[in-house]
This record gives C-alpha cells, structure tokens and sequence, in this order.
C-alpha cells in the first residue's frame, strides 16, 4: 500500500459516558460506537432473543424429523463458516437421537450452494425425508424446487444477502431475507445454525425429550464466525468471546485441539485473530484444493488421535494453496507490469483471468490485489466445463461488490450467468468469451464511484501517551476484545525518535526507540524493504503501529508491530 491517507477515526461518542474506564480506552470504545457499559458486558444472557423469522416453523419441521426418526441430511458451504456450520448441526442432532448425514458440495464440480446437482447427489446417497442447508440456500430456487420434486421437506439455514424473495422451502431462517426483523444482521452462517438449534433444545426440554447444552459448541461458532469475517456487533462477540474462553480451557472440539497444533498456537493463549488467520486458513485449504470433508470429519472427530491426522491433512492443503497462491499473485502483476500500470494510473477497477489459475485460491488473490492496490479486484479461473470462468470478487470500503456486478447485469442481461455475495465480497459465473466484454463493462461501473472511496486510509486511535506504552496497555486491550471485523483492535500513529536500527533477513526492519519518557521500546516492520520507503540518515520517523507482545527466552517485552511507516516526518 502506497501513500495512504492517516485518518484518525473520529469520536463518535462521548468517552465520558464510560464512566471507570481508562481514558485512552474510553476514547478507543468511543471510536467505535460503544455507548454504554453494556455493550461490554459479554455474557450469554446478554444474546438477542431468537426472533428469526421462520424459526419457530423450522425449529417445528426438525423435531417432527427427530421424533420420527426422519433421514436428515445437511448441506453445509465448502468454507470454514460451512465446515463449522455443518459439523454443528450435525453434532448437535446426533446428540438428539436424530439420523443425520451431510453433504458439502467439491466447489470443482457442483459450485456453490443447494443447486439441483447435489440434491440429486444426496437424494442418491441418502433419500432424506428432511434436507436442511447451512450457510447457504437463500438463492438456491431450483435447488430447492428439485428437492420439493423428491418429496423432501427443505429447512434452509443462511446468513448471505438477498433483495429476492426466498426460495420456496418448507421454512426459511435468514436474519438479511426480506421481513426478518432480528436486530443482528451480522450472524455468520454457524450462528444461524446455532440460533436454530438453541431453540430446538429449548423447545425439546420444555417438553420433556431427549436434549443437549449448546453451550458445549460455541467453539465452533467462534471459529466459524470469526474466520467468515463477521462484523463484531455485541451479539457475535459474546458469541466469540464464549467460544475462545471453552478453547482455552480445552473444552472444545478435538479437531480443533488438533489445528492449534499443526498451527503452533498455544490453546492457553489463543486470541479471536488466531480464529481468523491460523485456524481459519487451514480449514479451508480444504475446500480450496481438494475437499472441505476433510475439514468436516476433522471438527466431527472424537479424539484427538482421530483428529491429528486430518489437521495434518489440511495443514499439508494449507502450504499447497499458499504456493499456488503466491505463484498466481505474481502472475497478476506481471500482467499488471505489462500494461505499464502504476499506483497514480490504475483502472477503476482490476479484473483479470488466466486459463491456467487455480479455481480454489482466486479469491485469496482478489484480496491480495484489493489490498496492494486499493481497488476491487475480480480474478476469475475456467470452471470445470471449460466453457465458463468462475470470478471471485472482494471490494474496498465504501464500494458495495455484489451491488455493483448487479447493476452490470441490469444493463447486461447476457453477460453474468450467475453472482452472489455481500458488500466486501460476492462470485460469479460468465462465459469464457465473455471476459473482456465483463470487464469492460465492470470498469466502467466501478468508475462511477466517488474517487475517494478508491484512496487508500489508513484509520488509527490517534497518537497514545508515551506513558501509556506499556504492557499494562496491551493487557487492557486485550481484555476489551475480542477485535475484528467492524469492531477493529486499536491502531495508533506517532512520531518517534529512532535510536537504532538494523535489518532481519534483508527485508524486515528492527527499530530500536526512544520514548519522551527516556525509555527505549522496539518496533518491527516486517516486509518493510518491499512495502515502505525508510530514510536511513533520518533520525525520526512516522509510525502507524499496534501494541505487540514480544515472547523471546521465556522474557515478555512491549513490540510496536509496524503497519505503516513514513520518513517523511514533515507532511504527516
């Protein structure tokens, strides 16, 4: 990222009202909408009532299925929030007594969600008197049609946007369909799931049948919430919260034990990040490269002994797609390089596609892009009939992705053959010969935008207090977490003296600082020789940094863990 503007996110309430807090942290809550000491109450008394709309007639169509001793059949997405959702569903009903099986559909041959293919597949397998779907479905019609034609009874279970009308399923629970009034837009798919079933088992006690505590597998729905990038209103971070607290204690899934290993992460010290950047990516490595049953078995695993080697599986999946990754990324800027691109003189818009890229790691690469460069970015790869090509879209901030590709195909009805998603993130499906003509006609929407929105920003908490440089500081962070998506961790930006520096591995920069305070603090800037321009005759430089801990030799320092750096200590 180049030259970003540094904003400091403005107060968007008064810190006073959070009476008995630290000032600096009053001010970061403040950044972020917290209003009240509630908010920061984490407990599960505190999640929204389960007003979903349809969820009492779904709640009602499973129990008849268990006491009847139905087939039941779940059909998860082949993503970490699908991986968690279906291992949910089904841990939960078997604890049930139900006759429950799955289906995750391979992204290769079926595609996303309950297309007419994989009902053929489960109807096939298993015959299931009950189909339910999770983490997909809400656009899945003829999916569903082709289901109510075997006779299935169709419970769908989603979280994904729509404008449409819901498919015409015996019962739909989605908080973001049209007339569903539940005040959290932001479940992920695993936290629908878990809404559906915390109110089966209410329902089941209440009338004296077999049941189950939920509060067992909110390790799976902090997993599954966080790695899909859920906003973190109140409700997803008790969620979260619950779920890294279960972890940490070593009362969750064996599975999941068993990716913390491969992950080399200390189960004593997981953080929510750890959810999104460690366990998260190995889960879906699965999916990515070869199939998410691998992932699935692994989270439905007994023992740790039965769980180690798929973890071992997907850990292997996992450095597969971040090879096939980097070598697809260096091949989009190649491209980039050929057409003599540079940051003052991008499109609108990035969106390209080689035959030979990898289906399964395209959107990865999308990402990447949009980060480098601060643009949406859409990078497609040939679908398995080789007459399509398969697009994975992720947007920057302000740019809503799915809208967009929407609004191409009102003016081009021809041109997108299928497309879904959210604000951030959306695919699509367009014939092969139809790329230029798409991405043409993409640029052109995307151009539509306000400049601004395709400015890189760089939001931060402001300058903090050299005195509050300390690991004190960090440990009341960490206690107000868990941060994430929309609920950011706390950036800060400040001028600092450097008293020494030196280089790691030729590419990393190590800062030694010197505070007012006459202490000394380190900073690391890792990839600092590819990402930042660092002045060497400088004596100061500018930093944008979050507070770290530095564990080395059994001895706990303070780290500033640089994001942004700057030389040019005069223009910031």
């Amino acid at each position: 990222m180049s030259n970003p503007q540094i904003k400091t996110r403005p107060l968007l309430v008064c810190p006073e009202q959070l009476q008995g807090i630290a000032p600096f942290m009053a001010n970061i809550l403040a950044r972020r909408d917290v209003t009240s000491l509630h908010e920061l109450e984490l407990k599960l008394k505190h999640l929204l009532s389960p007003s979903l709309k349809g969820l009492s007639t779904a709640v009602s169509y499973i129990d008849q299925a268990i006491d009847q001793k139905q087939r039941i059949v779940i059909v998860g997405d082949y993503d970490a929030d699908g991986a968690t959702s279906t291992a949910l569903m089904v841990l939960v009903l078997r604890a049930l007594g139900a006759d429950v099986h799955y289906l995750v559909p391979d992204r290769f041959k079926y595609g996303y969600g309950l297309t007419e293919k994989i009902v053929d597949l489960a109807q096939q397998q298993y015959a299931p008197q009950l189909l339910i779907t999770v983490d997909n479905g809400i656009s899945s019609h003829a999916g569903v049609e082709q289901a109510k034609r075997y006779g299935m009874t169709v419970v769908v279970t989603d979280h994904h946007l729509t404008t449409k009308p819901a498919p015409a399923a015996d019962a739909v629970v989605n908080p973001n369909q049209l007339g569903c009034e539940f005040a959290s837009k932001a479940l992920a798919g695993v936290g629908v799931a878990f809404y559906v079933l915390a109110d089966l088992v209410t329902q089941r006690k209440k009338q004296g049948k077999s049941t189950t505590s939920l509060v067992q597998y909110l390790d799976l729905v902090a997993l599954g919430t966080y790695a899909d990038v859920a906003a973190l209103d109140h409700n997803n971070r008790i969620l979260i919260d619950y779920g890294l607290k279960h972890i940490r204690q070593g009362n969750c899934r064996a599975g999941i034990l068993a990716l913390l290993h491969v992950a080399g992460r200390d189960m004593h010290k997981i953080t929510a990040s750890d959810l999104g950047f460690a366990l998260g990516p190995r889960l879906n490595a699965a999916g990515r490269m070869q199939s998410m049953h691998i992932g699935v078995e692994c989270l439905l695993s007994e023992s740790f002994e039965d769980a180690y080697p798929l973890a071992q599986q997907l850990q292997q999946l996992n450095q597969e797609r971040r090879a096939v990754e980097a070598e697809i990324k260096q091949d989009a800027l190649h491209i980039l390089q050929d057409i003599q691109l540079d940051q003052t003189h991008l499109p609108s818009a990035l969106v390209l596609f080689e035959p030979h890229w990898h289906q399964g790691v395209i959107g990865i690469v999308a990402g990447r892009l949009k980060e480098q460069f601060h643009r949406p970015s859409i990078v497609f790869a040939v679908d398995e009939d080789g007459v399509h090509i398969k697009g994975s879209a992720r947007s920057v901030e302000g740019v809503h992705i799915r809208d967009a590709i929407e609004r191409v195909v009102e003016q081009y009805p021809k041109l997108v053959r299928f497309f879904g998603g959210h604000a951030a993130a959306a695919g699509l499906t367009i014939a092969q010969t139809d790329f230029e003509p798409f991405k043409t006609a993409f640029e052109a929407e995307i151009a539509k935008c306000d400049p601004q929105l395709l400015q890189a920003v760089v939001w931060t908490d402001g300058e903090l207090n050299h005195t509050d440089l300390t690991l004190d500081t960090v440990q009341t962070i960490e206690q107000f977490g868990p941060w994430g998506q929309k609920f950011p961790a706390p950036i800060f930006e400040g001028v600092f003296s450097i008293h020494q520096f030196r280089w790691l591995k030729e590419k990393h920069l190590k800062l030694s600082l010197k505070l007012t305070t006459g202490q000394y603090v380190d900073a690391i800037a890792f990839n600092a020789k590819d990402l930042f321009c660092f002045d060497e005759q400088q004596s100061q430089v500018k930093l944008v940094y979050e507070l770290d801990k530095n564990e080395f030799q059994g001895r706990v320092s303070l780290q500033l863990k640089v994001l942004y750096l700057s030389s040019d200590t005069a223009s910031l």
